[in-house]
């Protein structure tokens, strides 16, 4: 279902398709819906990066503020602003590139401000949730560093994302499709080579509970814009909700959604995902090794030799 692809980085590129490579999530934040802040300290941080690593991560993705839903991201409110993100992100991203000089580090920021500093620092990836749309600059400084990108779909700004109205399938798939073409051909306009783009369904991104369903059952048409996929469904919000039967009703809190997130990664990769973007690294490593199998016909999978007794 997806095809070999090169993904163009600031320094180096990347295979993507043969196997699914796995980022991990390091969210340097104190009000993060997944990890409520146990990352804000530096040292904290840098110890999870290691560890993430350690765990088989291909790619680490640092973010220093929220997009949660109901947060101020990438309003003219904003909490946090790009110097506040910029000495929470920087120690650590500088960190990790001393420790390990080879790592690949992708900067979760839609700020153009700390994107080149980020840049300059070593990063090889901008991830902008917004697609460019909340600051345009974004696409000019990641085309003057030759950086990957990769670029989501987002319905709204986060504090509106609950009260968006229900869209039936197709008008969800026309939604996404639309608005990804939309933020492919600001990057192309910016100088962003095609080769240098990653796109994002943008799961929980303006997508109500059920939408996100809609949305993985039919990724794979997403592939017809041209690029590869990264799907990001770990520990989202839907996924809790649906768990609510087996938590007296309540939806499941974020470290009792892992079980869930692997199953609806694997289903991500079996709809054509070639990145994903998940919170605990050693299972999804294992998860996508089996989905990677699968998508191979078997053929990944090498029967170990008889032990004899």
């Amino acid at each position: 279902m997806r095809n070999l692809a090169h993904w163009r980085l600031r320094t180096r590129t990347l295979e993507l398709g043969r196997r699914t490579l796995v980022m991990g999530v390091v969210n340097i934040t104190p009000d993060s819906f997944s990890d409520g802040g146990s990352f804000l300290d530096p040292e904290a941080a840098l110890i999870r990066c290691m560890q993430c690593l350690d765990e088989g991560a291909d790619i680490l993705d640092l973010g220093a503020e929220s997009t949660r839903p109901g947060s101020r991201a990438g309003g003219e409110d904003v909490l946090v602003h790009a110097e506040e993100e910029q000495a929470r992100l920087l120690p650590v991203l500088e960190g990790v590139l001393k420790a390990l000089p080879h790592a690949v580090v992708s900067v979760d920021t839609y700020k153009a401000a700390t994107a080149r500093a980020a840049l300059k620092a070593g990063a090889e990836i901008v991830n902008d949730v917004s697609g460019f749309k909340w600051d345009p600059g974004v696409a000019e400084v990641c085309a003057e560093y030759g950086a990957g990108v990769v670029l989501s779909h987002t319905r709204g700004r986060p504090e509106a994302w609950r009260g968006q109205p229900q869209l039936d399938p197709d008008a969800l798939l026309a939604t996404v499709s639309d608005g990804l073409a939309a933020s492919l051909a600001a990057a192309q306009a910016a100088g962003i080579a095609p080769e240098q783009i990653v796109l994002d369904p943008g799961y929980g991104f303006g997508k109500r509970l059920s939408e996100n369903y809609v949305l993985l059952n039919r990724q794979a048409e997403l592939l017809s814009l041209g690029r590869p996929l990264l799907a990001g469904v770990s520990r989202k919000s839907f996924l809790g909700h649906t768990l609510a039967p087996l938590f007296d009703g309540q939806d499941a809190p974020g470290d009792a959604r892992e079980n869930a997130s692997l199953a609806a990664m694997t289903a991500a990769v079996l709809h054509g995902a070639s990145i994903v973007r998940v919170h605990a690294v050693r299972p999804a490593v294992e998860a996508a090794r089996i989905a990677d199998a699968i998508h191979a016909g078997g053929l990944a999978i090498q029967d170990a030799p008889a032990t004899k007794k």
